[in-house]
Formats: structure tokens, C-alpha cells, sequence
């Protein structure tokens, strides 16, 4: 992330630190030549309780060592509401200060976001960078995007992110004209970044609308192909690419730490039930998620709201995974997927004990407990899977003269066959057929076709395999 930009007055003044040099237009990863001391900062605001507050500090403590850093102290400042100048106030400020000297300490990372003008006051202060969580986050996602697509989006939030934090040089820095009439301040440094920074926004608008047209054309062909498609979410690190190459034997990265991969790996999945579907593995969850990577990442989180079943994974073993649902729920909601059918897995349930998985599981009706690196419970998720997406698919009621041997035939091909009784006409089926299926067979249609409620909850008999696992 970018050291202060204001250098005739902090620069000269600052500590080394601020996360490396801004991705911006020129490189979306970030090297790291040393380890930096990082100090953190949490604000205790009248609506969060102190283990709310040491909750985030333990995640943006976390996300800092994976962006190659090392906290080596924390501060906590409770107030009613934040300052308008420093967000922590004077007198904390000058706190901070301290402990960073005494530590020897590169950059101070708040947890909160930093207003533009509450960074510049700090860093004025502090005489070093200060950085708040969307900045940690956009850096780690700098290191870690790999296609295309994901740098193009990275490089996107980042530079969203630094437009509103530029800022000006002095005159010093003007670009002069020569002539008369055209001496003066002319165009300060501040402007030229700026035009330059906004021509290279409308350049990487650009080509993510051309890749988001790249990936409908995907999606669309995917629809015909007429496979029910599922997307793995949940919080960073619960485990969704050990999952996805458990399922399918996809080559992805799999680390222990957040944002190990964000680009959506998609992969042909066969189901115990014979049903082949698409299974799409995708990017992970946070709390305080920057609105600019939502908004960054949108044609990638498309992929979640246009499935057809979401399989919803949740770390068993951490502190608090009621919170890491509610967050994900939270987000789903805000990219237009949160009424797509979920199927809730509990992840990692062979590093807690099995009281804790019980209670999970009967809190969350129709859950599952899951392995991902054993292979613990994964049938049993299958078919689970399976069950949901049949639940999905619209009975139809066909009547097939007894002529039409050949038609019958292909029902059975083509769907899952629930009954079939025989009248002086015909034989009358009762099936899940899609949309595609339905079109093939009208002529045979009775007209008592029933399209089933979604299923919130899968059936007795898989509810109890769950338990059992």
C-alpha cells in the first residue's frame, strides 16, 4: 500500500513501512523485502463489547501476518464515537506514537476504515504510514491474484481505494508552460495523477466488462449444457479449495491462511445419484469486506447468485462460527444471492469434539459434518447435495401412449422418474424434468404438472446420516 504521498511534509519524516509501493497501474503484486512491525489498533465504539473488539484485532492480526507482516503490539481506545480528525483523538494518537518508537514499529494498522483525511492527519502524527483493514485486505489480495481477471479487479478496488488519498505537492511541482499568458502554477502534480489514475480506471472498466461478457457466455453455456451448477462459499480459510479437491480432484491451491486463492475454479462433479453438475469454487468472506472488492469482484460473485445450490462451509473449530454464517449470509444478501438454496457443512469437525458438532448440527437444521481433508462425511454431503437439487426440478406429469415405447424410454433418460401407473391410454409418469426435458415431452403433458416448493430442509434420511457422521 502506498506511503504517504505528502512528501515535503511527511515523507522526509516517515518510518520505512506502508506494506511495499501501491500496485496502481503498473504491478498488481507486491514485494516483500522485510518483515514489517506493525502496530494494531482497535476502537471499542459504544455498540461493541471488549471481546467483540479483541475478536477483530485476533482476525486483523491474522491478516496482517499474511501480508508478509508481524504485530508486535496492540492498542485498544474505547469512546463513544469516532474523532473526526484521527479517529482516535489527539491524546491517543500521541500514544501511539510512543509505543511505536518503542517497538521500532514500520506502519500502524487501524481496524477501522480511515477516512483520507484522518490517514493524513495520522501519519503526520505518527511520522510513519498508517493503514486501516481495507488496506491490509487490498494488499493481500495484490499478492494473491493470478489470472487475468483477478488482477484487473484488484488493481481496480486498489486504485478506487487511493483516488479520494491523493494529495498535493505544492507548486513546486507544477507542470509549467513556457509563453506569455501561459506562465503560473499551471497543472499541479496532484491533477496529472489524478487524470492519469482515472484514465486507468475507465481502461480496467473496460476490459472487466469485457471478461464479465466472457464469463456470461460461459454461464450461458453452461445453462445448456443443462448441468445444475453449485458454488462453495463461505468465510476465508473455512476450507472451500480442500473441498473442491476433495470433490473433484481440481488442482487449486490449498493454505492455511486467509485469501489463499480468489479467482472461481469451476469443475465437473458426478453426483452418487448419476447426476453430473458443475461445482465452483469461489472467493472467501470477511468481516468489514470492502465495499470497492464487492463492487471489484461482482462479475466473479455472479457466479454465486446464478447457482442453482449454494454449499455453505463453515470452520467447526473456530472461535465463533455463528458469526462467520451470519457474515457470509450478510454478503450474500448484498450481491443478490441470499435467496439461493443452501446446504450448511460444518468444515474441520475432526479437530473439534463431538459435543460441539452436535450442537452445530441441531442448531442448524439439516447440516452436515464434514471433513474436507479426510474425506470424513463427504458421501453423506453428497447425497445430501443431490437430494437438493432434485427438490429443485419441477414434477411433471406426463401421459405416454403405450406406442411410444421410445418416449418412455427417454424419460427415463432424461429425468428422475418418481411413479408410473398405466390407464386405458397410456402409460402416466410422474417426473423431475428441467426446463429443456419439459419442452421435449409437451406433447405428453397433462396439464397436473406441480412445481415443488424449494426444500429448506434436506429429507428424515439424510438429516440422519448427518448426525451419524
Amino acid at each position: 500500500m502506498a506511503e504517504s504521498d505528502d512528501a515535503g511534509q511527511v515523507a522526509d519524516e516517515s518510518h520505512r513501512g506502508g506494506f511495499g509501493e501501491f500496485g496502481g497501474a503498473e504491478s498488481g503484486l507486491i514485494d516483500r523485502a522485510f518483515r514489517e512491525q506493525i502496530v494494531l489498533v482497535g476502537v471499542q465504539l459504544a455498540e461493541r463489547t471488549a471481546d467483540e473488539v479483541d475478536a477483530n484485532l485476533d482476525e486483523l492480526e491474522r491478516l496482517v501476518d499474511t501480508a508478509g507482516a508481524d504485530s508486535v503490539e496492540r492498542i485498544v481506545q474505547r469512546r463513544d464515537a469516532p474523532d473526526p480528525a484521527t479517529f482516535v483523538g489527539r491524546g491517543k494518537a500521541d500514544e501511539i506514537l510512543d509505543a511505536s518508537l518503542e517497538h521500532d514499529a514500520d506502519t500502524v494498522v487501524f481496524d477501522d476504515e480511515l477516512s483520507p483525511a484522518q490517514q493524513f492527519n495520522l501519519e503526520r502524527i505518527l511520522k510513519r504510514t498508517a493503514l486501516d483493514r481495507t488496506a491490509v485486505i487490498l494488499d493481500i489480495f495484490a499478492q494473491n491474484a493470478t489470472t487475468l481477471e483477478g488482477k484487473a479487479q484488484v488493481e481496480l478496488a486498489q486504485l478506487r481505494y487511493r483516488l479520494p488519498r491523493l494529495r498535493g505537492r505544492g507548486r513546486q511541482l507544477s507542470q509549467q508552460a513556457g509563453g506569455i499568458g501561459t506562465r503560473g502554477p499551471g497543472e499541479t502534480q496532484l491533477e496529472v495523477d489524478r487524470r492519469r489514475i482515472q484514465r486507468r480506471l475507465a481502461r480496467l472498466e473496460k476490459d472487466l466488462r469485457g471478461l464479465r461478457r466472457t464469463r456470461l457466455n460461459q454461464r450461458k453455456s453452461r445453462r445448456r449444457s443443462r448441468y445444475h451448477t453449485v458454488a462453495i462459499v463461505g468465510y476465508t480459510n473455512a476450507g472451500k479449495s480442500t473441498l473442491l479437491r476433495r470433490l473433484t480432484g481440481a488442482n487449486v491451491l490449498v493454505e492455511d491462511r486467509l485469501f489463499a486463492t480468489l479467482d472461481a475454479t469451476t469443475r465437473r462433479l458426478q453426483l452418487p445419484g448419476g447426476e453430473t453438475v458443475l461445482v465452483t469454487d469461489t472467493v472467501g468472506f470477511i468481516k468489514k469486506l470492502p465495499t470497492s472488492l464487492v463492487e471489484a469482484f461482482m462479475s466473479t460473485l455472479e457466479e454465486v447468485a446464478e447457482a442453482d445450490l449454494l454449499v455453505h462451509l463453515v470452520d467447526a473449530s473456530a472461535a465463533e462460527p455463528e458469526m462467520h454464517i451470519d457474515v457470509v449470509r450478510s454478503v450474500l444478501r448484498e450481491i443478490g444471492a441470499g435467496d439461493v438454496e443452501e446446504l450448511i457443512a460444518f468444515n474441520k469437525c475432526d479437530a473439534v469434539d463431538g459435543g460441539t458438532v452436535r450442537q452445530l448440527l441441531e442448531r442448524y437444521e439439516g447440516s452436515h459434518a464434514i471433513s474436507a481433508s479426510s474425506g470424513d462425511g463427504i458421501e453423506n454431503l453428497l447425497l445430501a447435495v443431490g437430494d437438493r437439487l432434485r427438490h429443485l426440478t419441477e414434477v411433471t406429469e406426463l401421459r405416454i401412449p403405450y406406442s411410444r415405447g421410445d418416449a418412455l424410454a427417454a424419460v427415463h433418460r432424461e429425468g428422475e422418474v418418481l411413479s408410473e401407473t398405466h390407464d386405458d391410454h397410456g402409460t402416466v409418469v410422474r417426473a423431475r424434468l428441467d426446463d429443456v426435458a419439459r419442452s421435449l415431452f409437451a406433447e405428453f403433458a397433462t396439464g397436473d404438472s406441480q412445481e415443488s416448493e424449494v426444500v429448506r430442509s434436506v429429507s428424515a434420511q439424510s438429516s440422519t446420516r448427518a448426525t451419524d457422521a
